[in-house]
């Protein structure tokens, strides 16, 4: 595994810390988990995604979900088996994992199930009003308000052109 050290960034940078932090962490994410378990990230409407995770074999109490900082985490802990079995062979993966995401702005959990050995996480994008972008009217000499998309000229008192 090969590691960076981004400690001679922080001290030149003002808030850019969850910056530093994607980029410090995303050589950790990528190697912890091996590719397991295998997933689907999908986009199911304007503003609605949904990541699926393969996790036959785990029950629900065996799985845990946590947002934290922009990053999803999700986590199974496989509980000791009963008994001790004599596999002749073992092709189903029962190790426990943890699958690490990160989030957009603005991007929550809207929910999760556990379906059939699928675990399905739900999350919905939501725009802050204040952030959304809004038309602003544009007002005249005389007071008039004038939409900011309609074309063409426009006279400008004391101007000899026209706009």
């Amino acid at each position: 595994m090969t590691t960076f050290d981004f400690t001679p960034l922080f001290r030149s940078t003002v808030g850019f810390d969850r910056l530093m932090n994607m980029l410090e962490s995303s050589g950790q994410w990528n190697d912890a988990s091996n590719g397991f378990p295998p997933y689907n990230i999908e986009k199911t409407g304007e503003d609605q995604y949904r990541i699926t995770l393969a996790v036959a074999g785990f029950g629900e109490d065996e799985l845990a979900i946590e947002v934290k900082e922009n990053g999803l985490t999700v986590e199974g802990r496989r509980k000791d088996p009963e008994g001790n079995r004599a596999y002749l062979y073992r092709g189903i993966a029962g190790r426990s994992f943890k699958r690490q995401f990160q989030l957009a702005d603005h991007v929550r959990v809207a929910g999760a199930e556990l379906h059939n050995g699928l675990l399905v996480v739900d999350l919905v994008r939501e725009i802050p009003e204040a952030m959304k972008p809004r038309r602003i009217a544009i007002k005249t000499a005389q007071g008039d308000a004038v939409e900011g998309d309609s074309v063409g000229p426009k006279v400008i008192e004391g101007s000899r052109n026209a706009a």
